[in-house]
């Protein structure tokens, strides 16, 4: 098991820059992917951006040039950091990590809790 805990939402002006973060802890030799998803009220959850253990990152198509993902594995963290933030950017953030399991030959998807980041104009 892997339990994810997010932090650095709430109510944030437009234009400015908030950092979201990710902590994870649990059974597990490495976290191969981790990444970040965000959730509009009504709608599927969408995929943000993605970091794999080596670094290689993945953004979406909306988010491209003002989101940046990181990550540092020895704190087992994942970082959002958000520039020039819209208020189209009101969701609800939610962390995820996926886990090879080579004894069971899967993958395994864990999820925070999730983080409202609400954008006040």
């Amino acid at each position: 098991q892997v339990q994810l805990v997010e932090s650095g939402g709430g109510l944030v002006q437009a234009g400015g820059s908030p950092r979201l973060s990710c902590v994870a802890s649990g059974r597990f030799a490495s976290i191969n992917v981790m990444g970040w998803y965000r959730q509009f009220p009504g709608k599927e959850r969408e995929s943000v951006a993605s970091i794999i253990s080596g670094g290689s990152v993945n953004y979406g198509e909306s988010v491209k040039g003002r989101f940046t993902i990181s990550r540092d594995n020895a704190k087992n963290t994942v970082y959002l950091q958000i520039n020039i933030l819209k208020p189209e950017d009101t969701a609800v953030y939610y962390c995820n990590a996926r886990v090879f399991r080579p004894l069971m030959a899967r993958w395994d998807d864990y999820w925070g809790q999730g983080t409202q980041v609400t954008v006040s104009t």
